[in-house]
């Protein structure tokens, strides 16, 4: 099962809507004779590309996947049929599937055509690689990372706005393979005034994440890395009340449009759950970045800082006002781990979180 699941990791951020799965498929002397994990949607499951290299030998043999086999017909055949058919004799599964189109159903399909289902297996490490995936399914929306980079005294810029680079090579390098695997990069109208990023993975993943751009009134600069969408697509969020000039202005570039009612991270995050994100990462400033985390829409943080001394008491601290008033109020992340990126530290952890709702 440490295979197979090795196997699915080889995928981070190609599978979306669908879950990582990998799969291994030993004969009947124990021998490994077949092994695969789901690229991307609408591609071969992690059980038929295994059970295809196998072939003959599968049979009376065991099969390890780290995710229930699915019992639906998707833009891919049920993943049940393609196990009993091969004549496999015992089937291990690290995690059952919370999708509703499956959620046992594929392990009972297998025990009714006398298979022997063993489940429960790395069933931690398997939750664990599909969080993610299982957040959307809970609460209808994606897993979100909330990304900053600031100088050891709290600052992400300097009183004249001038930010670039505060953190080293290295972490930033580390950034470029965080993005590459995430579904969507989130920024607000004002870092797009102040930074012009490009937020690719520089080439990192194929095909780049999305760039999504939440302004209400979309008061953006007609000149901008994001329009060029060569690299990467872009998608603009805005009110629904938005300028029609600006709206215009977008739609001639082939910028993709998204109004929202309200304009509000929750909204951008049911919209994009709906398109089938599973993690996005949120790379915004102070007050997109507090009132993402108000509303339940911050997962997981991930903070480089770095050995500097910025100054300032005008200067940008990476979060806006939460409300508190008191340090009874404050969040704090029940566990973390520190990783040391060239001369800077990255610190992550995962927030606290609400009770899951109904998707």
């Amino acid at each position: 099962m440490g295979r197979a699941l090795a196997l699915a990791a080889l995928a981070q951020g190609q599978t979306s809507p669908n879950p990582l799965v990998g799969c291994v498929v030993l004969d009947a002397s124990g021998e490994l004779v077949g092994e695969g994990f789901h690229r991307r949607a609408g591609e071969a499951h992690a059980e038929v590309m295994a059970l295809g290299r196998a072939g003959t030998r599968a049979r009376g043999g065991r099969l390890y996947v780290t995710l229930e086999p699915c019992c639906h017909h998707g833009r891919t055949p049920p993943c049940t049929d393609a196990v009993i058919a091969a004549g496999i004799s015992t089937v291990v599964v690290a995690l059952r599937d919370p999708d509703p189109r499956v959620a046992g159903g594929g392990i009972r399909l297998l025990q009714a055509a006398g298979l022997e289902v063993i489940s429960g297996v790395c069933a931690a490490e398997a939750a664990q690689q599909n969080q993610a995936f299982m957040h959307r399914l809970a609460h209808g929306r994606p897993w979100g990372v909330l990304k900053w980079a600031m100088s050891l005294d709290g600052r992400t810029a300097l009183p004249n706005g001038a930010s670039q680079w505060i953190s080293s090579p290295p972490a930033r390098h580390w950034v470029h393979q965080l993005r590459s695997g995430v579904d969507a990069v989130i920024i607000g109208g004002g870092t797009v005034r102040a930074d012009d990023p490009l937020l690719t993975s520089r080439g990192r993943s194929s095909p780049e994440p999305l760039r999504v751009v939440i302004s209400r009134a979309l008061d953006l600069p007609r000149q901008a890395q994001l329009w060029d969408q060569s690299l990467a697509p872009t998608l603009v969020a805005h009110a629904k009340a938005a300028d029609p000039k600006a709206c215009s202005w977008l739609d001639a570039l082939g910028i993709k449009r998204l109004p929202l009612d309200p304009c509000e991270p929750r909204e951008l995050m049911a919209q994009l759950a709906a398109q089938g994100c599973n993690r996005v990462l949120w790379e915004c400033g102070p007050e997109l970045a507090a009132a993402a985390i108000d509303q339940g829409c911050i997962q997981e943080l991930a903070a480089v800082v770095a050995p500097a001394l910025m100054g300032g008491r005008a200067a940008r601290t990476p979060l806006g006002d939460l409300g508190h008033t008191a340090m009874e109020q404050v969040i704090r992340l029940p566990a973390t781990s520190l990783q040391q990126l060239g001369s800077d530290w990255l610190i992550q952890g995962v927030l606290p979180g609400p009770p899951a709702v109904e998707a």
